[in-house]
């Protein structure tokens, strides 16, 4: 072979040649940007111990606290109370473990990762929808392990796996509209720890001032009206309700509606947010 056949090194023909031998990958679609952020949403869980103390230890330990504390003196037993609970527990459960959504978007802009994926070329909301989508993987362990813990002790659902499977999809559906609003704060406040203390402060009366616990008429006339309006209890009123098998069809019809309410407003406002951030 002759030196006229090899380019020079420094030549822009011979870079230009060298650099079209192959041919450049497509660009991702945003449903594979999606999946991908999703996977690393999940990935987060197993590098980050406390998310998955989040996800295993707190519904274990709320399930059982609150059945052996208070089943004896609400419904006579632990096992009678333990039928009233179990739905209460999955709502209160996936309820709390909507904020990581907020903690995780603020985090990764905290770190700079942010602009990283703003320099990447890929469909830009992925970031964002990637963090919904990987969430349900954590809602979906949470609620099974609320289930087996709540049939070990003695947790019955007279609606069957078909209520089951529909309470627990639509405290899903919930949890993912909810999380637009995490989504908002975690745009908002300069920290993750900052995320997770506003996030509870809304979160901890909206969870305990609800019939998850207690049912609504055994409190006084005037906080029964508090409770009733609190979307929290009509959620748990639904799922309970589909899990033993009664008819909660007004209650599934506002939950749904709520949710669609959350997201209309709090979505388009986190959108612009998040390209204003950019």
């Amino acid at each position: 072979m002759t030196s006229d056949a090899i380019p020079s090194p420094g030549s822009g023909d011979a870079i230009g040649r060298i650099l079209s031998i192959r041919n450049r990958p497509r660009d991702p679609g945003a449903l594979s940007a999606v999946l991908t952020l999703a996977w690393r949403a999940m990935l987060k869980i197993k590098h980050v111990p406390f998310q998955l103390f989040d996800v295993t230890a707190f519904p274990i330990m709320f399930t059982l606290l609150f059945t052996f504390l208070f089943g004896g003196a609400l419904e006579g037993s632990p096992r009678a109370y333990v039928q009233y609970l179990v739905p209460g527990i999955l709502v209160q459960t996936v309820v709390f473990l909507t904020v990581y959504t907020g903690v995780g978007l603020n985090t990764d802009i905290t770190k700079g990762l942010f602009d990283r994926f703003r320099s990447l070329p890929m469909w830009q909301p992925a970031p964002v929808l990637g963090a919904l989508a990987g969430d349900l993987f954590r809602y979906s362990l949470a609620s099974a392990i609320v289930l087996v813990v709540g049939l070990i002790l003695g947790f019955r659902p007279r609606g069957g796996p078909a209520g089951v499977l529909l309470a627990v999809a639509l405290i899903i559906v919930f949890g993912l509209c909810l999380s637009w609003l995490w989504i908002i704060i975690g745009m908002l406040v300069k920290s993750p720890e900052s995320v997770m203390t506003t996030s509870f402060l809304f979160l901890m009366p909206l969870t305990f001032a609800s019939d998850i616990f207690v049912k609504i008429s055994t409190m006084p006339a005037w906080l029964q009206v508090i409770v009733g309006h609190n979307p929290v209890t009509r959620l748990a009123t639904a799922s309970r309700g589909l899990i033993h098998g009664q008819d909660v069809g007004s209650d599934i019809l506002w939950v749904l509606v709520a949710s669609a309410a959350i997201v209309a407003v709090a979505a388009p406002v986190a959108m612009r947010m998040y390209h204003r951030e950019r």
